[in-house]
């Protein structure tokens, strides 16, 4: 990795990053295990750092361990689930003072890195080593919530829907919670058997980042990872098809007022850091900031749509066109989106169209460093990626993409499938 962070192995699949900043007066550790997204798991998978946080053996419950966290200076116990190409990610993490703030010379860090590593490692088990029945079904809830949540959130369910349909059969058309059928299916048992399989399985990256010594740290989690055994699976970098073979196209209705229009778009075999920087600031020019051609074009000036803008997903290659509209105006803000990929192929930007977007996406990249949480999930990407570049060298790359090398990535992209989610069976708006 880059100078500023390193990095070890210290068990099977086990790798401990720490990256220190003295500016910042806490410390944050994260425990993120990874695994492969399948549908049939993925919701099980997502209910157990939710489960964990609830406590561990020594603390079974919220007043003993939040007991123990304030003994920790107030420190503060966290759990998520994310999800990065074709890969989950179950995070455990915990925020604490440093040392040198401490009254009496404490080990924060240890101590915090000890109730981190046992949260994730000594669990509360009940009857029959299985979690408690309780704690299962509150976590069920949530993540049927979370499912529930993204589905009301209708512009999140278009792009997920979009990418279900173009990535069908693959590991990243699988959301990061699953679907609501396989949520409402879990029990007991089988977040249990998903708790054991991602201690045995998944790869694992500790993640240190603040102000302090990961020393201790590092011994904490070498000697717990060390009592495991472990079979880690191997977690290359998902790929997909560079290029699309045709174009296809779904509809679909529910009671909404604004239609949502998705083009998902493929961009080309992805050979190296250039190409990858390449695609990211062409993806900025075309609908990435308030200056794109697709915000200046298709929503001010045509007034086609409500928003329109372009993501450019590094983990897959994939680039995403959304964009709210009114029915009848579907064919028209489709036709002049392609008309503004078109116009990017053709070379049609100014050179201060081209500096001022790179000003922006390295004000963006230079922002990660302002927290503990951005740089953790800056080189957690990083990692994700099997690279080794830090925020500033980012931003150099960024200043180095070529004009001819922008027109080259907008070249290469090529429309695969067009999602459509609208009102009702005639293809107008509901009220």
């Amino acid at each position: 990795m880059s100078s500023s962070l390193t990095r070890s192995q210290i068990g099977p699949g086990v790798h401990l990053n720490a990256l220190r900043d003295p500016k910042f007066k806490h410390n944050r550790l994260s425990v993120n295990f990874v695994l492969p997204l399948e549908r049939d798991k993925a919701s099980d998978n997502a209910a157990v750092p939710f489960i964990l946080r609830k406590g561990f053996r020594e603390c079974p419950d919220f007043t003993s361990l939040n007991t123990r966290l304030a003994e920790l200076y107030g420190a503060v116990l966290d759990a998520d689930v994310t999800k990065y190409g074709g890969y989950q990610v179950l995070e455990l993490s915990i925020k604490g003072l440093d040392n040198r703030f401490a009254l009496e010379n404490e080990d924060i860090t240890g101590r915090c890195a000890s109730l981190l590593a046992s949260v994730a490692l000594d669990p509360k088990l009940g009857a029959g080593g299985l979690f408690d029945e309780r704690d299962v079904a509150l976590e069920r809830q949530y993540v049927i919530d979370s499912i529930d949540a993204e589905i009301n959130e209708k512009r999140v369910y278009a792009m997920a829907r979009c990418i279900q349909h173009m990535c069908a059969g693959e590991p990243v058309a699988v959301r990061r919670y699953g679907e609501r059928e396989t949520a409402e299916a879990i029990t007991a048992a089988s977040a249990t058997e998903a708790y054991r399989r991602m201690a045995a399985q998944a790869q694992v990256e500790i993640m240190f980042v603040g102000s302090g010594d990961a020393g201790s740290a590092a011994e904490v989690f070498t000697k717990r990872f060390g009592e495991l055994a472990r079979s880690p699976l191997s977690c290359p970098p998902v790929k997909l098809r560079g290029a699309a073979a045709s174009v296809r196209e779904k509809t679909e209705h529910m009671d909404l007022s604004q239609s949502k229009l998705v083009m998902g778009m493929r961009t080309g075999q992805i050979e190296s850091l250039r190409d990858t920087a390449a695609r990211r600031v062409m993806s900025a020019l075309y609908g990435g900031t308030p200056f794109s051609k697709l915000f200046l074009n298709v929503r001010e000036k045509l007034s086609l749509c409500y928003y329109c803008a372009a993501r450019f997903d590094v983990s897959t290659g994939l680039l995403m066109v959304d964009s709210g509209v009114e029915a009848r105006n579907k064919q028209l803000a489709q036709e002049e989106i392609l008309r503004q990929l078109q116009s990017l192929q053709n070379g049609e930007f100014d050179e201060s169209d081209l500096v001022n977007t790179k000003l922006l996406m390295k004000n963006s990249v230079t922002t990660t460093k302002d927290s503990l949480t951005g740089l953790e999930g800056w080189y957690m990407s990083q990692i994700l990626r099997g690279r080794s570049m830090s925020p500033e060298e980012d931003t150099a790359l960024i200043d180095s993409v070529t004009a001819q090398e922008v027109v080259a990535a907008a070249k290469a992209v090529s429309l695969d499938t067009i999602y459509f989610l609208t009102g009702n069976e005639t293809g107008g708006d509901a009220q």
